[in-house]
């Protein structure tokens, strides 16, 4: 039998070259070089651009990056087929339309954008489901690795009985001089505090291993920082099957962690962590008179892949190849912005606000504040303008 031709490489391009694509993108694609071709990189700062360059080209087997400063060129004349955007959220939007319109899949940090309105936006921009894409998924590492597959499948196989209370928790630290960088903490560059810029990859875990929300009641409070959004935001959560979650997000809070507990009918099943994980942060407590070889069963998984960048890339590339919905995107990415929209809406009004309630004309659809008086930017002053 004659060898097979060697399948192309996607041709792949990253956007934004800071930290997070340096640190977690790269490694990532580095990983993947029997499949992806590292082609170009965009960047405004030509510095950190041929930063870039020299790093990524001194990995063995990515060879010369081309540069570009300006999105539309890069596009046009690199004609990516897989686009990573690792940019300041507030240009997730029009950049992931842009590389949508040239017929590239996006795969974007988080989060994907910053309001329903626009996730709605770049939606309509996706191939259909008949076809095959483009299609744009979200950065959720969370979800992946081999103690998140292994739990995700007790919890929906019933294995360890029904969920029944769950605790999500993203209670960090960060400074006054985390701040200082220009658009943290603003609504219209970040979409929200804690609870959109740190504690959403534990909410959409909360929700991978959960499934529908239908209720929140929350509370948030702008306790230390001097920000327009909050720096802290609790809520009660109420999921389709009846499960019952607080999710707790801070940045005020000096022994950091990052926690999901479920406590089942059989089990309680535990991941702590900080901004990683593997087989050995998860922890199964069974209930009194649990049969010892299924308890041994819960904690036994012969896969310990950690949770990365890489992992969920190689899903973005099964469904690249297969020409199907990458996993973290469509309605699966949707359900977790709609949380964050309802969640301030909660706090912001004092009242409970049920899944799908969020729609077009809502204040709250198009702006993660609501225009609440209390939470709304000012309006720049004429002197600003």
């Amino acid at each position: 039998m004659a060898d097979q031709p060697a399948r192309t490489r996607i041709r792949t391009a990253v956007v934004g070259t800071g930290g997070i694509v340096t640190g977690a993108h790269l490694p990532a694609i580095a990983a993947h070089l029997d499949e992806l071709e590292l082609v170009a990189a965009v960047d405004i700062d030509q510095a950190r651009l041929d930063a870039f360059h020299a790093t990524a080209t001194a990995i063995d087997g990515i060879g010369p990056v081309t540069g570009h400063t300006d999105l539309a060129t890069m596009l046009a004349t690199e004609r990516p087929e897989l686009v990573l955007l690792g940019t300041p959220p507030s240009l997730h939007h029009q950049q992931a339309l842009a590389a949508l319109a040239a017929g590239a899949w996006v795969w974007a940090e988080k989060p994907l954008c910053l309001t329903l309105a626009e996730f709605d936006d770049i939606a309509a921009a996706e191939g259909d489901d008949t076809g095959h894409g483009p299609y744009a998924a979200v950065v959720a590492q969370h979800r992946y690795g081999s103690g998140t597959t292994h739990a995700r499948r007790l919890l929906t196989t019933g294995e360890l009985g029904a969920p029944r209370v769950a605790h999500c928790q993203t209670t960090w630290y960060r400074d006054t001089d985390y701040y200082a960088v220009d658009w943290r903490g603003r609504w219209a560059t970040e979409g929200g505090g804690p609870t959109m810029g740190h504690g959403i990859h534990q909410t959409d875990l909360l929700l991978h291993l959960l499934g529908d929300w239908t209720e929140i009641r929350a509370l948030a409070g702008r306790l230390v920082h001097d920000i327009e959004s909050e720096d802290v935001s609790t809520a009660l959560v109420r999921f389709a099957d009846g499960t019952i979650a607080t999710v707790v997000n801070s940045v005020l809070s000096p022994d950091q962690v990052s926690r999901i507990r479920i406590d089942c009918d059989d089990a309680t099943v535990e991941l702590t962590h900080l901004y990683g994980h593997t087989n050995d942060d998860w922890r199964y407590t069974p209930r009194p008179g649990i049969d010892e070889d299924r308890v041994t069963q819960w904690r036994t998984n012969p896969d310990n892949t950690p949770s990365s960048h890489a992992a969920q890339l190689a899903g973005i590339i099964d469904a690249f190849r297969a020409g199907t919905r990458p996993p973290g995107s469509g309605d699966d990415a949707r359900r977790t912005i709609e949380l964050n929209a309802a969640l301030y809406k909660a706090a912001f009004t004092g009242r409970p606000v049920h899944a799908g309630e969020i729609t077009a004309g809502d204040p709250y659809y198009t702006a993660m504040h609501g225009n609440h008086p209390d939470w709304a930017p000012a309006p720049a002053t004429e002197e600003q303008q």
